[in-house]
């Protein structure tokens, strides 16, 4: 099966060429291959699945509406499915965004959504620039580029990209608060140059936490300067929470962790209870009228939105955001002490469930922080999938393995993820060139 695949299918396949399993049964954190191997899967379907595998209440949810012979798919029309999902959504943001929200339903995938909040406050604002950060990549960074079809065409939608602050990276040399003032003070003294002053953005767009570019949580005190600074130049504000919704930094959203209310609010992944499913939920100001953007057929799936109402109410009734951030902290600080024990682990960072370790190559260090050993991340990588247990690697040079367990897992779940983890480390550790 695996051979006929990798005949029919493109080199442009990610999962499938790093993870030669071929799962057949799944349920929670466990993924049971068709040799019979099973696996604790800490990718959680790149983030989609705030509840694991199969969790029965997103079963039994689109078991109920196959049962019930609703349409499954049905464009932008009201039906009870989808009001129910739009409730639903509403009672877990933050007051103020959903005192006075509009919700778009966009295509299936994140950077549909990241391309209908785009073109909503570019219609809004009239403006086509567009401020984000260096190493972003919300939609996988196409989302950002522009369409030769959109009004305005790709040579007038100027991208900004301004310094994210990283603790361990740090852009300006010197990491931590001083290091996240600087960027801000950077955006603000961009901001008030001449040329913006002439022609000011229509939005900024950040991340809460940078999840593909190696887990790098924003500091609350700089996302709050970067509201105010936006705030005092009326430019709108978009949050790309497409893999940070639904509790998995230990809020139920990551915005709420600094305490600010975005413009736009862009929401995927976990969304659908593992259904494609996304949306755009945004400041009723910014809704002019009309259509922004091209309207997507697949923006009606019933199931997703039936799948999505059950994730969305199972995390807020079981406090699961709590959870993740209580367990991600226990997760945090074992690893930590893993990497006071091994020289090659350069950082362990993160928020909630949602955590990331570098891997440093200390050999070739000429400076005060090693460069990243994306070798040494690939053999960690493979020597955890030996021990049944599925990671990923990302950030810069993929240096950086990333850990997205679900929502649900249990304590005695976690301590099996840190044990194989551990013992892969000093696994590769040990095959390493000298």
């Amino acid at each position: 099966m695996l051979r006929r695949q990798s005949l029919r299918e493109p080199a442009a396949r990610t999962y499938a060429r790093s993870l030669p399993v071929v799962p057949v049964r799944a349920r929670g954190v466990t993924i049971e291959a068709a040799d019979g191997r099973r696996y604790l899967d800490c990718t959680s379907g790149a983030g989609t699945l705030a509840l694991g595998h199969n969790h029965p209440v997103v079963l039994e949810a689109v078991k109920k509406v196959i049962d019930s012979g609703a349409p499954l798919h049905v464009l932008d029309l009201a039906t009870p499915v989808r009001d129910d999902f739009t409730t639903e959504l509403f009672a877990t943001l933050p007051d103020a965004l959903a005192r006075e929200a509009r919700i778009q339903f966009c295509g299936p995938a994140g950077s549909d959504a990241v391309t209908a909040a785009l073109d909503v406050v570019r219609a809004a604002t009239g403006r086509t620039g567009l401020l984000t950060f260096a190493g972003a990549r919300h939609g996988g960074g196409e989302a950002l580029s522009g369409r030769p079809d959109a009004p305005g065409g790709v040579a007038e939608r100027r991208v900004t990209r301004l310094p994210y602050p990283h603790p361990y990276r740090c852009p300006f040399g010197v990491g931590g608060r001083g290091g996240a003032e600087l960027a801000a003070r950077w955006t603000e003294t961009a901001l008030d140059a001449p040329d913006f002053r002439a022609g000011p953005p229509a939005a900024m767009i950040v991340e809460p936490v940078r999840s593909g570019g190696g887990v790098v949580p924003a500091p609350d005190g700089w996302l709050r300067r970067m509201r105010e600074i936006t705030e005092a130049r009326s430019i709108p504000l978009i949050v790309d929470e497409t893999l940070t919704g639904l509790g998995r930094t230990g809020a139920f959203w990551a915005v709420e962790h600094s305490g600010i209310v975005p413009d736009v609010l862009v929401v995927s992944k976990a969304l659908g209870g593992s259904l494609p499913l996304s949306v755009i939920v945004y400041r009723s100001g910014l809704d002019r009228g009309g259509r922004c953007g091209r309207p997507d057929a697949f923006r009606g799936n019933q199931l997703a939105m039936a799948a999505g109402t059950a994730t969305l109410r199972y995390v807020r009734d079981n406090r699961l955001a709590e959870r993740a951030a209580v367990l991600g902290a226990r997760l945090l600080a074992r690893l930590r002490k893993l990497a006071a024990a091994h020289p090659c682990v350069g950082d362990v960072r993160g928020r909630g469930l949602m955590i990331g370790v570098e891997l440093v190559d200390m050999a070739a260090c000429s400076g005060d922080v090693p460069p990243p050993a994306p070798a040494l991340a690939e053999a960690v990588r493979r020597e955890c999938l030996e021990r049944g247990l599925i990671v990923a690697t990302g950030g810069r040079l993929s240096g950086v393995v990333r850990l997205l367990p679900p929502l649900t897992l249990t304590d005695g779940q976690a301590d099996a993820v840190l044990d194989r983890f551990a013992d892969a480390l000093a696994a590769a550790e040990r095959s390493q060139p000298r």
